[in-house]
């Protein structure tokens, strides 16, 4: 499997390659990309989650021991657990996010998928979703998995990011367009 330079060079990238590798070698990148998929959403529901990861003053007992929690209480595998008391142990809780996505990204290529994230200014629905991944297919020549957010502050229209392509039709994009032909002109 080839990754691109990006992700094997960055420090995130480089716990997500490990993490992959074990997990391949004991037949469980689904479940550990499952377990990530709940720390990612446990990460975004919580504020006061986010702010622990990052805070210097936490000491590695202490951050292990939250991690030991959370692994716990989301009922995350042996594996994962073990990599995140791995993290505490490092003091690289903090980059954790950036490792879901490189894991996920690492995943989606072994499988010969592509990542995809759409926000929009309200939720899609499962057909829309269904004709944008459709698109998208065409568009990349392979399977394309979607994740969707809702972001208000676009108005209306999309942002679709694939790696480190976006492309952008959304109101809040054309109107700053706007604005700025019309300071010129």
């Amino acid at each position: 499997m080839e990754l691109s330079a990006g992700i094997k060079a960055s420090l995130a990238g480089r716990y997500a390659a490990a993490l992959f590798d074990l997990a391949s070698e004991a037949g469980t990148v689904t479940a550990v990309e499952s377990d990530l998929d709940k720390l990612d959403s446990a990460l975004r529901e919580s504020a006061e989650l986010r702010a622990l990861i990052t805070n210097p003053e936490i000491s590695r007992n202490q951050i292990g021991s939250v991690m030991a929690g959370l692994g716990d209480h989301l009922g995350l595998t042996e594996l994962t657990r073990h990599f995140l008391g791995v993290l505490a142990e490092n003091r690289r809780v903090s980059a954790l996010p950036g490792m879901i996505r490189a894991f996920t990204t690492i995943a989606a290529a072994q499988r010969g998928e592509v990542q995809a994230e759409v926000a929009s200014a309200h939720a899609l629905t499962d057909e829309q979703i269904a004709t944008l991944e459709g698109k998208l297919r065409a568009r990349e020549g392979r399977t394309v998995k979607l994740k969707s957010r809702v972001d208000p502050d676009l108005l209306g229209g999309l942002v679709v990011t694939i790696g480190s392509q976006r492309i952008d039709s959304s109101i809040r994009t054309r109107l700053n367009s706007l604005a700025q032909a019309m300071k010129s002109a």
